[in-house]
């Protein structure tokens, strides 16, 4: 590649940085999905049972039921508001209450001469992930409490096999470690698309392309420019995502290098921002890339194993999909952020994001250059 053509290409990508920022819509995108965007997805825990409200009709006023009131606590649960039985249908209606525990009359005195009292739980399951998990919670505290108060003792009864659970690179079970991470891994694949997706059509609705078409540059250079320049932006805007969101904001503990990781975010930018600009040759409009990108973006970023595991995908969706590079890239990040790893380990997974990288730009330089060709005539 010769002097003038690097000259060219850098040149270019100047000019990509000045049409982006006059663009205000897409500064705000990128400055709330790797912000706000980070931390709205890391403190949302849908799947788990967090702060869920409960109520309790005590209708048997007795010991064992002051146990059953006392073993609803946090974080799990909010503290038991305690109602009557009138009030639950109105209280449930409201949406105020997820779950209410009805403790019948005389239900200790049941207990105690070995009847098999029952207690009703009410369950709303508009709330589906909290109801389901939430009734599996009450269920086993009720039988803990209850095993305890007839044995007048607690006991942990042990079999002849005993089972120690040790929990690796993320001890706590903290939900926000992982979705942060995974969150700001989805926003580069959406970001990296979208702006030099958007950088093509940019030229097209303004009319610069023609000016472009009657210069002395190749649709390599034109091409080149754009990967390299919004791949800049993106993996600047990753930069200050991990170290501020992640890391400061959100007190993440990484546990590999940072900066590898960022080696294998720029490899993996080759490969979605050529993705980027073969979508803006087939789109016509910003309305049309939109489309473009959710029928493209949906799929890798659920199908990667970022959402959910590939294991407990269908081999032959595990095996089509092991042709993207975004599921190369989810399985570095994590054996990079999460285990520590090192290059040594993570090496095959650079090497099939290039040579994927590479098919995609093949790919994307053979429309684009055909793209020209149908504008100049």
């Amino acid at each position: 590649m010769s002097r003038n053509s690097l000259s060219n290409i850098w040149n270019l990508g100047l000019k990509e940085f000045r049409s982006l920022s006059r663009d205000w819509v897409m500064l705000f995108l990128i400055g709330w999905v790797f912000t706000f965007g980070v931390y709205i997805s890391a403190k949302n825990q849908p799947d788990t049972l967090h702060k869920a409200t409960i109520a309790i009709i005590d209708e048997d006023k007795s010991q064992l039921s002051m146990r059953f009131i006392s073993a609803f606590y946090g974080p799990h649960f909010k503290k038991p508001d305690i109602i009557t039985q009138h009030d639950t249908d109105p209280e449930m209606d409201r949406g105020h209450y997820i779950f209410v525990l009805n403790i019948p009359p005389s239900y200790q005195r049941d207990v105690l001469a070995g009847k098999n009292p029952a207690l009703q739980v009410n369950v709303d399951a508009t709330q589906m992930s909290q109801a389901f998990i939430g009734a599996g919670y009450i269920r086993t505290i009720i039988n803990g409490e209850l095993s305890e108060f007839v044995r007048r003792y607690r006991s942990l009864e042990e079999g002849p096999v005993k089972l120690e659970v040790r929990m690796r690179f993320n001890p706590n079970l903290m939900q926000v470690w992982y979705m942060s991470v995974m969150e700001v891994m989805n926003n580069i694949t959406l970001l990296s698309i979208m702006l030099t997706g958007a950088a093509l059509i940019r030229e097209r609705e303004h009319g610069t392309i023609e000016h472009l078409l009657v210069m002395p540059l190749s649709p390599f250079e034109l091409m080149a420019a754009k990967v390299w320049s919004m791949g800049c932006v993106v993996l600047m805007a990753t930069i200050f995502s991990l170290y501020v969101m992640v890391r400061l904001i959100l007190q993440v503990e990484i546990a590999g290098s940072i900066p590898l990781f960022l080696c294998g975010t720029l490899v993996y930018l080759f490969a979605t921002t050529s993705m980027g600009i073969f979508l803006g040759t087939v789109a016509r409009s910003m309305p049309q890339m939109g489309l473009l990108t959710i029928l493209v973006l949906l799929p890798i970023l659920i199908l990667s194993g970022s959402v959910t595991p590939r294991e407990s995908m269908p081999v032959y969706i595990q095996n089509l999909m092991s042709l993207m590079p975004t599921t190369h890239f989810v399985a570095l990040a994590q054996a990079i952020l999460y285990r520590g790893a090192g290059i040594d380990i993570v090496w095959p997974r650079f090497a099939t994001i290039i040579l994927i990288g590479l098919v995609f730009f093949g790919a994307a330089h053979a429309r684009f250059r055909k793209a020209i060709a149908q504008m100049q005539t």
